[in-house]
């Protein structure tokens, strides 16, 4: 959105924090998405509003966090009315059982369902980013993945495309009711893996965790122990095939940046 010009407001927790987007003009709005109050505050007036739930990897049982947030979103939006709302979503979320973390996504869409607001539904892949752990582990020629078999294909997108096509939909033509946009293209972890290999100059294969070593491998990426259920779920759903494209309905939006870029990317980065 600062690419094209726009007045950009964002809600923000700590204004130490968000220095950098002050420096590139964003007017910014003191509060928490716990706050629907302060929602309402930061909805005055805009053309437009981008929401979203906060990644929760170890999530309460009845996904609590979510079901708080998503309440907040819709009074804020009742008394706020945005004249269009785009929401990130993911592929998958039109299921309600058996999605692991997702389940709050599907409950974000549910909550928005009685909102008589243009409302646009950005059903995103898995990230490529989730696999940048490779640029470490994986100078041995091995990206352990949770995907089983490797050479399956699911949906997958870079965030820099998500980024590129919310702003699109915020400033693009105006619609009406509710749509879904499935956003990404169908990649495997070989293929993941494949172009890691390229920016690390090695022969580098994806490796299919054990199932039975879900767990703990999710404990070392910082999940409590104990507390890796949603995680595994989500993962089981994506070797299921749930995450796929296509769904009945729906608008589709092919991703333009690959693993190889974002793997690149976040490599020029780290050498800065």
């Amino acid at each position: 959105m600062l690419a094209q010009g726009k007045k950009v407001r964002a809600l923000v927790r700590d204004r130490a924090k968000a220095a950098n987007w002050v420096n590139q003009g964003v007017e910014l709005v003191d509060g928490d998405w716990n706050d629907s109050a302060a929602i309402e505050r930061a909805l005055e007036g805009v053309k437009g509003a981008f929401v979203m739930l906060p990644a929760v990897w170890a999530p309460s049982p009845d996904f609590k966090e979510a079901k708080g947030i998503i309440a907040n979103y819709v009074e804020a939006l009742t008394k706020a009315p945005a004249p269009r709302v785009v929401a990130l979503s993911s592929i998958g979320a039109d299921r309600t059982s058996g999605l692991g973390m997702i389940t709050a996504l599907s409950l974000l869409e549910q909550g928005f369902r009685d909102l008589k607001l243009p409302i646009a539904y950005v059903r995103a892949g898995g990230f490529f980013e989730n696999f940048l752990y490779g640029l470490q582990v994986a100078q041995g020629g091995t990206l352990p993945v949770f995907y089983n078999p490797t050479s399956r294909k699911s949906a997958m997108v870079a965030t820099n495309d998500i980024g590129a096509q919310v702003a699109s939909l915020l400033s693009g033509p105006a619609w009406s009711g509710h749509r879904v946009i499935e956003l990404g293209s169908m990649v495997s972890a070989d293929e993941v893996a494949g172009q890691l290999g390229e920016i690390l100059n090695r022969d580098v294969k994806a490796f299919a965790v054990p199932r039975a070593g879900w767990a703990q491998a999710f404990e070392q990426f910082g999940v409590p122990k104990g507390h890796t259920g949603p995680a595994e779920e989500m993962y089981e759903a994506v070797n299921a095939g749930w995450m796929e494209l296509g769904t009945e309905g729906t608008e589709h939006v092919a991703g333009t940046t690959s693993a190889r870029d974002v793997f690149a990317a976040a490599q020029t980065a780290a050498r800065a």
